[in-house]
């Protein structure tokens, strides 16, 4: 007998698939803040790149998102074949056809081809920010190897390496290109990198043989592996370790000296390879200077990589936007769509300002470095890049997990299944994103350590006081940012006077001070430039609260008279 469901239960899938309808087709054109922030840097050169951002926007929203989506699924995660029908050793890594249909249109858009020119580092974090918005993906780590692998060969790589590796990263073409992997961490440091011991060996003929086991190998399946290994003879520590390029495959086709050991069986990023990995003399080229290896690794590689951790960071928490609001808007409880009630926007409102921070003090890092590898940056730019790269990347990479975790909880027992939205996926991936490329402590350290050593702080006061100091629309905000950042000189100066343990007990609250105090003087920089570009920001509501929840001293909402307003009109549901 045929049953028609209650009109209620109708009533409910109606509004998820006006859900569903609702979302955004193209991740760009859906995205005005992501639009000004671009202007902005851009400048004169911002109709160069737009309809490619629209044209990916569009892609990353619908092929990309279906398609990483299936990927992901129970028994479609990469395998390893390690040899072929009649025999042959590749070490090759299986993955889902959506894999490669994933990877032809990042390709197609020339998201790596962009690294040939210097000052595009804003315009491919663009198109980075959204695929990211699909979570890791299979290819977001690719990327970000292969763009370190890039700058490393581009900046200490002699020509006839250039000319032997740069080609096939830099290409277009998703048939002929190639892609890099870099692998330090090693079963018995992990994070203490000094502590590596892979060897390398004097071939005597311009080449190095690896032996040894790297422990996690992320982007198993790429051409290029970029790997620190310790010289015969050489120092112990990070002073010891050389860089080198392991190619996959030999000039004569034949698989390198290397075997995966097995493939990591991780919470999140199921759709990227990374594995053990066990080299048995291995052929390696030097890169760069030998003595030089982990300053170039840290400074060209890891650098690199942790600007695009923040920016897939950013990519990320604006879906979890996406997903959230639009979801508000449609679902309904006890007769009325659950945009309408305050606790539910005030989680919306968290995850906007988050988000908008996290693209705040992101893209204007890609600033500083397209500023740096043109030229055109001083002692003062570099300093801030050294700086703000490593708290940045712990910020919002903690604020990611923060952000999509509140996401969740606006889907209620929806927000658990897997199958229902993207969100599971982006909550999984972000636990993994918090990992990569330095631990929390390990960067709250190095930026307690640089800020002693290299008095990073002041030129850090400096930026921010300057930007303050043009604040004409936002002064009152401004002033408690002031404020906060000469309470932090003072924490600064205290964990510097009584070093040791006490100021590593207290490094994670000095990171976190100088990352919000960056991205609050940040956004109210771009707030003044819309408003005196004409553009009627809404950017204001977005200021103040991100200054109300971390720097103001003493604010509670209760006792805010404009709060309820503010959620309100910040949430759309006025």
């Amino acid at each position: 007998m045929k049953t028609t469901p209650p009109d209620n239960a109708v009533h409910g899938r109606e509004q998820l698939a006006a859900w569903e309808a609702s979302k955004p087709r193209d991740f760009y054109s859906a995205d005005s803040n992501l639009q000004t922030v671009l202007r902005r840097y851009l400048g004169a050169r911002y109709p160069e790149f737009e309809d490619r951002l629209r044209a990916f926007g569009a892609v990353c929203a619908t092929v990309i998102d279906e398609a990483a989506r299936i990927e992901d699924r129970i028994g479609n995660h990469p395998r390893v074949q390690r040899w072929t029908a009649i025999g042959e050793r590749v070490e090759a890594i299986e993955f889902h056809p959506h894999h490669d249909l994933i990877g032809r249109q990042i390709w197609d858009a020339g998201v790596m081809a962009l690294q040939a020119q210097p000052g595009s580092t804003v315009a491919q974090m663009g198109l980075y920010y959204l695929l990211g918005q699909n979570g890791e993906g299979g290819h977001m780590c690719s990327l970000a190897c292969t763009s370190g692998l890039i700058r490393a060969l581009q900046q200490v790589g002699d020509p006839a390496l250039q000319a032997k590796f740069l080609p096939p990263l830099l290409t277009p073409d998703y048939t002929r290109m190639q892609h890099g992997a870099q692998f330090l961490t090693e079963v018995q440091g992990g994070s203490d990198v000094g502590a590596n011991a892979i060897s390398a060996e004097d071939a005597g003929d311009g080449t190095w043989r690896i032996t040894g086991e790297k422990w996690f190998c992320s982007n198993i399946n790429a051409d290029q592996f970029l790997l620190t290994a310790r010289p015969r003879g050489a120092a112990d520590g990070t002073r010891g370790l050389g860089l080198f390029i392991v190619p996959r495959v030999l000039d004569d086709g034949h698989t390198n000296a290397f075997t995966i050991r097995r493939l990591k069986d991780k919470l999140g990023t199921r759709t990227l390879a990374s594995a053990e990995v066990d080299f048995a003399g291995a052929l390696a080229y030097p890169l760069g200077a030998l003595d030089r290896g982990f300053k170039n690794v840290v400074e060209l590689v890891l650098n690199t990589s942790r600007l695009m951790n923040a920016v897939g960071c950013a990519g990320a928490m604006r879906r979890a936007w996406v997903e959230a609001s639009s979801y508000a808007c449609h679902r309904e409880a006890f007769g009325t769509a659950i945009v309408r009630y305050p606790l539910v926007q005030e989680a919306l409102v968290e995850i906007m300002t988050e988000t908008q921070a996290a693209v705040a003090s992101t893209f204007y890092l890609a600033h500083l470095l397209d500023q740096i590898e043109t030229g055109a940056a001083d002692e003062q730019t570099h300093a801030l890049y050294r700086l703000l790269v490593n708290v940045n990347k712990y910020l919002t990479s903690i604020r990611l997990s923060e952000v999509v975790h509140r996401a969740i909880e606006v889907f209620g027992g929806n927000g658990a299944i897997e199958s229902f939205s993207v969100l599971p996926r982006l909550y999984r991936d972000a636990i993994v994103y918090e990992s990569w490329e330095g631990t929390h402590n390990v960067l709250a350290l190095q930026v307690l350590r640089d800020c002693t050593r290299y008095d990073l702080l002041t030129p850090f006061a400096d930026m921010i006081q300057r930007v303050l100091g043009t604040a004409a629309h936002l002064r009152e905000d401004a002033d408690v940012v002031a404020e906060a950042l000469r309470g932090c000189q003072a924490m600064m100066a205290r964990l510097g006077e009584s070093g040791g343990r006490y100021a590593e007990a207290h490094a994670r609250r000095a990171i976190e001070r100088i990352g919000v105090i960056a991205q609050a003087a940040l956004l109210i920089a771009e707030a003044e430039w819309e408003i005196g570009a004409g553009l009627g920001s809404a950017k204001a509501d977005v200021v103040s609260v991100f200054v109300n929840r971390h720097l103001r001293a003493g604010y509670t909402p209760l006792d805010d008279a404009h709060y309820l307003a503010r959620l309100e009109r910040m949430a759309g549901a006025t």
